[in-house]
């Protein structure tokens, strides 16, 4: 199941329901200063964690930014979160690497999908909203490590 619609559509009816406005979507097009890479493998250690990583370039914002992935493997449709990066967004070319150990699953070495999203944390009024500022989805390849 993937995330960013669901989040898109709970945060515009939050909006609508706290403003009686209909909220701008929450999704934008990237531009070449906004963007998110996924490096083509990963790694899968001996206890199941996982560790993804790429790049990912934004400009200044108004909250803050964090650099999310998840996998999945198969022809599974669960897609797993792998860890969180705070992202550092001077407009400058960045690394992330997330790790995490999904459970109760272990992930194996082989053929994977990775979804990686630059996200802010938008103020709108008590609630923080988010704002996807790019999104890369990459067949990668989970070496064992």
């Amino acid at each position: 199941m993937r995330l960013r619609p669901l989040l898109g559509a709970a945060a515009g009816a939050a909006l609508l329901l706290l403003t009686g406005t209909a909220a701008a979507p929450a999704t934008a097009a990237p531009t070449p200063h906004e963007a998110v890479t996924v490096d083509k493998v990963g790694k899968v250690a001996a206890d199941g964690t996982v560790t993804l990583s790429g790049t990912y370039r934004c400009q200044s914002t108004s909250g803050p930014v964090f650099v999310s992935s998840s996998v999945s493997q198969g022809d599974s449709t669960t897609s797993y979160g792998i860890g969180g990066t705070r992202a550092v967004c001077d407009g400058a070319k960045h690394r992330w690497v997330n790790k995490g150990r999904p459970m109760p699953v272990t992930l194996v070495p082989g053929a994977a999908h990775v979804e990686a999203t630059l996200m802010e944390l938008r103020a709108f009024g008590v609630l923080s909203l988010p704002h996807f500022h790019a999104v890369q989805e990459q067949a990668v390849t989970l070496a064992k490590g």
